[in-house]
C-alpha cells in the first residue's frame, strides 16, 4: 500500500499488527506502532494489543512494560483485559512491584473486575513468591498520609506485613464489613469539583442532543425550584413490578422520600409529557396526584421528542443529592459520559426500589465504596462483577496476613 502511494490509516497498521501476531513476532507487531507516528496516524487501543498481549505470552516482561509506556505516551489508557495480562505476566515473573501496580492501576481505572481477573489476583496471593514481600515496620504517618492524600481506600505505600496470604472469596454486608476478615470497607470520597465538571459535560452532551431551548428551560425552572434532596426518574418507577403505570406506587415512593428528606421536601419527579397528560393519567385519582405534585414545584414533564434521561440525570448532579431508578445506566447515552467520575457519582447517589407482598423498600447506596480497596494495615479486598448488590450479594476477593498489624515506626 505504501509502495503503491495509498496513504495508509490506523486499521492498516493494526490489520498487519494483527498479522505478526499470528506469526508469534510481537517485535514486528510492536515496529509496526511506532511506524504509525511517522505517518501522523495516533494509534488506538486495538492497535496495541498484538503486541502487548504477544510478548505477555512469551513472557517478555521489559518489552511489554515498554508497549505499556509507549501507550501512556501516546494517550492510550489500556483497560482491564490490559491491565490483567500484564498483571499476570508480572506475577508469572516473580515482578511484586509492577503486581502492586496493576493492581492499583486496576483500582483507578476498572473498580470491579471480572472473574477471570480476580482469579489471577487470588493466584498471586496464594503464592510462594507474594508471601516473601511485604515491609514488616512501617511508617504508620506515611501509610495515613497517603490514605488522606489518595482521599480514602488505598494508601499506595507498597505491600505491608509479612508471611502467607489468605485469600477467600466472600461477600460485605450492608455495613460495608467484610464477612471474612471483619474489617470494615470506607467509602472513598468525591471532589466537588469533579462533580462541578461533570455536570458541565452532562449539560453540554444535553444541549446537543437536545433541543436546545427545551433544555436551557428546564435549567432555568431547575435554579428557580431547585435544589432538591432526592430526583425521581417517574417513568421507571410507575412500571416496576407493574403491567401498567402506577402513578399510585410512583406517589408512595414520593411520600416516603419526602419523609425521608432533611428539608420535609417531596422530591422531584420527572415524567415524559405524554405520561402526564394520557393513558392513566386521565384517571381523576391519578390526576389529583399531579396536580399536588405540580402545585408543590416537584414535577417537571419533559416536552415531545425528548429523552427524559438527560433531565432526570442533570438534575440530580446538579442538586447533588439522591437518584431513584432502577436503571442501570449503561446504554449509549450514558457510555457517552465515559467511565471514570460517573460509575463513582452513581454508586454514592443512586437509590434502587424492590416491590414485594411486604410493600415498597427503598436501597440507600452503600456506606462503602465498591472498588479495589487497600487497607491500612496492608489488606485487600477487591469486587467482582458478580452480583448485583441487591438481588444478589456481590462476590469480593478477601486478601488478609494472620501477621499484618499496624505497627508503630
Amino acid at each position: 500500500m505504501i509502495i503503491d502511494k495509498v496513504a495508509p490509516s490506523e486499521a492498516t497498521f493494526t490489520n498487519a499488527a494483527r498479522l505478526a501476531l499470528a506469526l508469534e513476532d510481537p517485535e514486528m507487531a510492536f515496529d509496526l506502532v511506532k511506524q504509525m507516528k511517522g505517518f501522523n496516524i495516533l494509534p488506538k487501543l486495538r492497535s496495541y494489543g498484538p503486541a502487548l498481549f504477544g510478548f505477555c505470552k512469551k513472557g517478555m516482561a521489559d518489552r511489554a512494560y515498554e508497549v505499556d509506556a509507549h501507550m501512556a505516551e501516546s494517550g492510550v489508557m489500556p483497560e482491564e483485559l490490559e491491565l490483567s495480562a500484564l498483571l499476570k505476566l508480572s506475577a508469572d515473573v516473580k515482578r511484586a512491584d509492577k503486581v502492586y501496580e496493576m493492581l492499583h492501576r486496576l483500582r483507578a481505572t476498572v473498580r470491579q473486575v471480572t472473574d477471570s481477573t480476580v482469579g489471577i489476583i487470588e493466584d498471586w496471593f496464594k503464592s510462594e513468591d507474594a508471601s516473601k514481600i511485604g515491609e514488616q515496620n512501617w511508617d504508620t504517618s506515611k501509610v495515613r498520609e497517603g490514605i488522606v492524600m489518595g482521599g480514602g481506600g488505598w494508601h499506595g505505600q507498597g505491600w505491608l506485613g509479612s508471611g502467607r496470604w489468605r485469600a477467600v472469596r466472600t461477600q460485605i454486608d450492608e455495613k460495608g464489613v467484610c464477612h471474612s476478615c471483619g474489617e470494615k470497607l470506607v467509602c472513598i470520597d468525591i471532589d466537588p469539583g469533579e462533580t462541578e465538571n461533570f455536570a458541565t459535560s452532562l449539560s453540554n452532551l444535553a444541549c446537543q442532543r437536545e433541543v436546545k431551548s427545551n433544555f436551557v428551560q428546564f435549567q432555568e425552572w431547575l435554579q428557580q425550584h431547585g435544589p432538591f434532596d432526592a430526583v425521581v426518574d417517574g417513568a421507571n418507577l410507575g412500571l416496576i413490578n407493574q403491567k401498567t403505570f402506577s402513578f399510585y406506587q410512583l406517589n408512595t415512593v414520593a411520600g416516603k422520600l419526602r419523609q425521608m428528606s432533611p428539608s420535609k421536601r417531596l422530591p422531584l419527579i420527572v415524567l415524559h409529557t405524554s405520561r402526564v397528560t394520557g393513558g392513566p393519567a386521565r384517571n381523576p385519582n391519578n390526576r389529583k396526584f399531579l396536580e399536588f405534585w405540580k402545585k408543590s414545584g416537584a414535577l417537571y414533564a419533559t416536552p415531545v421528542g425528548s429523552n427524559d434521561d438527560w433531565y432526570w440525570l442533570y438534575a440530580a448532579v446538579t442538586c447533588n443529592c439522591l437518584l431513584v431508578t432502577n436503571d442501570e445506566m449503561r446504554d449509549h447515552l450514558f457510555q457517552l459520559l465515559g467511565t471514570s467520575f460517573f460509575p463513582r457519582w452513581k454508586e454514592k447517589h443512586q437509590v434502587r426500589l424492590s416491590v414485594s407482598r411486604s410493600g415498597l423498600t427503598l436501597h440507600m447506596p452503600p456506606p462503602y465504596s465498591t472498588v479495589v480497596q487497600e487497607s491500612e494495615n496492608g489488606s485487600w479486598h477487591v469486587p467482582t462483577i458478580t452480583g448485583d448488590d441487591l438481588e444478589t450479594p456481590r462476590q469480593w476477593l478477601c486478601a488478609t496476613r494472620a501477621r499484618n498489624k499496624i505497627h508503630p515506626f
